[in-house]
């Protein structure tokens, strides 16, 4: 891609949004990154560091009215690729689906399945057929895979995400399209128990996010490139 291609991360306050962007940013393409309004964070002072280079927008993505408004703020430019990287986990993962609150249910299902649609349906108009757009999901969406019967809100989330997300391809067949699925990465969301770093991670997971540049249809991929079962 050329020096002035642009990826707008939502979600790249920290952990593995913030190392997106940085990766992003040293291959020489500008970034804007979404934050929580009225919050400081690592992305100010990589866009201090950078100037013209990095942007922030303010973003609740589970406020339809914010969503909106970063819309109508981002008309007629040009955005390469949305990633969007905003996502939250369960607080009760051992807790049997029949005994979850609904709150705990409803929150988790809204931030990780209900808010990133509703981000890519209202920015998918300043993304060009040549570009991308990415959703940032989980192995543990795999239905297929679920061997174990733990975190049942979690995977029913982002299991709820993949099929919006097939429904999204359906409507809009000729667009490139990337369901990500990490891994198990050292983060403040993932433990200090999980396997990966995000200094190994983030470098793997751009190079996947520019291959699926312009190449129409969804994809559900891992951290190796290899497609993931439904």
């Amino acid at each position: 891609m050329a020096a002035t291609s642009t990826i707008l991360i939502v979600g790249a306050s920290r952990g593995l949004g913030l190392a997106i962007a940085t990766e992003f940013l040293a291959r020489g393409w500008n970034v804007i990154g979404t934050v929580r309004a009225g919050v400081l964070t690592l992305l100010h002072d990589l866009a201090e560091a950078n100037p013209g280079r990095v942007e922030i927008e303010p973003l609740d993505i589970t406020v339809p009215d914010d969503i909106a408004a970063l819309r109508d703020r981002l008309a007629g430019r040009n955005i390469d690729t949305v990633f969007v990287n905003a996502g939250t986990t369960t607080q009760e993962p051992h807790v049997g689906i029949g005994a979850v609150s609904t709150d705990e249910f409803t929150r988790v299902m809204l931030t990780n399945a209900l808010s990133p649609m509703r981000v890519v349906e209202a920015l998918q108009g300043l993304v060009p057929a040549t570009g991308l757009i990415g959703v940032m999901t989980s192995g543990q969406g795999s239905i297929a895979n679920n061997r174990n019967g733990v975190g049942d809100v979690y995977r029913a989330s982002k299991a709820a995400l993949n099929m919006l997300m097939r429904g999204f391809e359906a409507r809009h067949p000729d667009r490139a399209l990337l369901l990500l699925a990490p891994g198990w990465i050292r983060t403040e969301l993932g433990g200090p128990d999980a396997p990966y770093t995000l200094e190994e991670n983030a470098p793997i997971l751009v190079d996947l996010l520019v291959g699926a540049i312009g190449m129409p249809g969804l994809r559900y991929l891992d951290r190796f490139g290899k497609v993931v079962p439904w």
